[in-house]
């Protein structure tokens, strides 16, 4: 498969969004509950807000881009929204600020993905479609890396006082802007409704009349099965702040804890494309199965490491796990879902797909918080690995045998 014009500035774009992104997440929970004196239950509210936020915009626009035939102009908007959000979390004299400030940044991407994702499934065939989104991801996450890379200088270098994280943020505005320049770029064709064969998706009832109300009925069985099943893996995916709180009580500075982010970042960077292609090869049920699996093992090992009080070195091997998991999960989730769907409704079952996820990891978020304040961090992550066992053990029993596209291997060429 050639990598497309727009599917390459599309994967610029990411990365240059995720530069700024990743710039000052990994900080975040820090900044909180440090500078401005938050619980770990606002952090988690904060966050879960955020997300969800995100979520419930994600099939309004991917409705709206459907309706349309337009992907471009929308992933424009939403990165723009993105920008001032970003912004106003660097202006935040109080938490309640960073929650306005990281919930516009999340609606500007409420309103970009599923488009955004729409024209990345446009870009390739079903036999190709797992690369297609495995490049993008890998892209994506390579963005990622160099933000986490220059946060860490950042800190090394001049310390990590609040005005150096506020620095830090409005520095983080550039790539941003940046992104924005390359995605006005892509060359968008408008399309007329159509259909597409019987091997690049599942024809569902009524599948051209989509709206986002009658959406879940119009479904096909399995791909229903399959967003229930990914709203009970995303109720145990609380936000990766934890994660970087969690590793910090265990004895990590916070230019380690960067140096955790950062080597999760380089392994999901790495392995994302190759995630994909293998999902092409062997099916999306067989890699997806894989990933929750290991979600929940990297969840037990994150909760083991502090009851035998495990060396630093134990967190950065948990930390590149994650990684691979991610890479494993979330770029072929988003193919399968492509394969599944109607040719004419992909913007609004990848943003149906979001969405649950979103209000998942909304409660994932909120219920991880009172977990760690009540129970210790411990409880929040034993439920999050139970939440990815028990969807890893049902993927492969409840989504059937049938060699269609995508659940075993995607057609071939």
């Amino acid at each position: 498969m050639r990598i497309s014009r727009n599917l390459w500035l599309v994967s610029w774009t990411s990365l240059l969004n995720d530069i700024s992104s990743e710039m000052v997440y990994p900080l975040i929970g820090f900044f909180l509950t440090g500078s401005l004196g938050a619980s770990p239950l606002v952090v988690g509210v904060i966050e879960g807000v955020a997300e969800s936020l995100a979520s419930f915009l994600k099939i309004a626009s991917g409705w709206w881009s459907d309706r349309v035939r337009h992907r471009k102009w929308f992933a424009v908007a939403g990165y723009a929204i993105s920008v001032v959000g970003k912004a106003l979390t660097a202006l935040a004299p109080a938490w309640g600020m960073v929650l306005a400030g990281r919930s516009l940044d999340k609606v500007g991407k409420g309103v970009r993905t599923a488009p955004r994702d729409a024209l990345i499934a446009e870009e390739a065939d079903g036999a190709h479609r797992g690369r297609a989104f495995g490049f993008h991801k890998a892209m994506d996450t390579t963005g990622a890396v160099f933000g986490v890379v220059i946060a860490f200088a950042a800190l090394a270098y001049f310390g990590g006082s609040e005005e150096m994280v506020r620095r830090l943020m409005v520095a983080a505005l550039l790539p941003s802007v940046l992104a924005i320049a390359v995605l006005m770029l892509v060359r968008e064709q408008r399309r007329a409704a159509s259909g597409e064969s019987p091997a690049d998706g599942e024809r569902n009832k009524g599948a051209g009349g989509w709206r986002p109300v009658r959406a879940w009925r119009e479904l096909s069985g399995r791909l229903r099965v399959f967003y229930g099943l990914w709203f009970v893996f995303s109720l145990g995916a609380s936000s990766d702040t934890f994660l970087f709180l969690w590793a910090h009580e265990l004895g990590a500075s916070i230019p380690q804890v960067v140096l955790m982010y950062l080597v999760f970042n380089v392994v999901n960077a790495a392995t994302s494309e190759p995630a994909g292609r293998l999902s092409d090869r062997i099916g999306r049920r067989t890699v997806l199965t894989a990933g929750c699996v290991m979600y929940g093992a990297v969840y037990a090992g994150f909760a083991l490491a502090g009851a035998f009080d495990a060396g630093l070195w134990a967190l950065f091997v948990l930390f590149g796990l994650y990684g691979l998991q991610r890479a494993l999960t979330d770029g072929v989730a988003k193919a399968l879902v492509a394969d599944l769907c109607p040719a004419d409704a992909k913007a609004t079952a990848l943003g149906l797909l979001d969405s649950l996820a979103g209000v998942g990891v909304l409660l994932a978020s909120v219920v991880g918080g009172l977990l760690w304040e009540r129970s210790g961090p411990e409880a929040m992550l034993w439920f999050g690995a139970g939440c990815g066992v028990f969807a890893g053990v049902m993927l492969p029993w409840t989504l059937g045998r049938r060699g269609t596209s995508g659940l075993q291997r995607a057609p071939g060429p």
